[in-house]
């Protein structure tokens, strides 16, 4: 069968699926939705989707082409809990969504305006129930941790390319989830100078 040339490919997801899979084995319930936000190419969603069949999974993008290439990742995988993906944008006052039992979003934080984490943050808490995760995955600065040279480099880049994009002071997430009702950040040290950092609903 030939491949969809809809796919795209993010060789870090090669990389971060598994250290992020075992993580959320130990974060998403047993059942219910997963709405992924930001799902970019729609790799992670088709593997964690393989991973936990009993959960039912949403990807989602506010970029056509990411769209695209989420449907025909989907489409190739034929997973029966995987649903179409949907157009969202973080930023935006309303989302095409009711309800989640868990929230993802992997690597966006860093590559949009912090008005995206601030919708991000205040629908999450409108959707999720109560003890419901939002796991965020990514790098950021922290106080009184060395920032590495790595992601120093990295923030430079993001920063010149869009002066709105760039690593978050965790902190900063933290106090914005606490306001919109989420309890403290359980961070676990991941590769590459990344974290996961999961928040429940209070």
């Amino acid at each position: 069968m030939p491949q969809d040339e809809s796919r795209q490919f993010a060789p870090a997801t090669q990389r971060n699926r598994d250290p992020i899979l075992a993580v959320l084995r130990e974060v998403l319930p047993a059942q219910g939705l997963v709405l992924e936000v930001a799902s970019g190419s729609g790799e992670h969603a088709v593997h964690f989707a393989a991973a936990f069949p009993n959960l039912t999974f949403q990807p989602s993008d506010p970029d056509p082409a990411a769209l695209a290439s989420i449907d025909a990742w989907a489409s190739e995988s034929a997973l029966p809990n995987l649903r179409p993906a949907i157009r969202l944008d973080a930023m935006a006052p309303r989302w095409p969504v009711t309800q989640a039992d868990a929230i993802l979003c992997i690597n966006m934080i860093h590559i949009s305006p912090w008005a995206a984490t601030e919708g991000l943050i205040r629908h999450a808490a409108e959707l999720l129930p109560a003890g419901g995760p939002l796991y965020l995955y990514g790098p950021y600065r922290q106080h009184d941790v060395p920032l590495a040279a790595s992601n120093a480099v990295f923030d430079d880049s993001l920063r010149r390319r869009n002066p709105k994009w760039g690593l978050r002071e965790l902190e900063a997430v933290a106090e914005r989830a606490r306001a919109a009702g989420f309890g403290e950040p359980a961070v676990t040290a991941m590769p590459a100078n990344n974290l996961s950092v999961v928040f429940r609903k209070a």
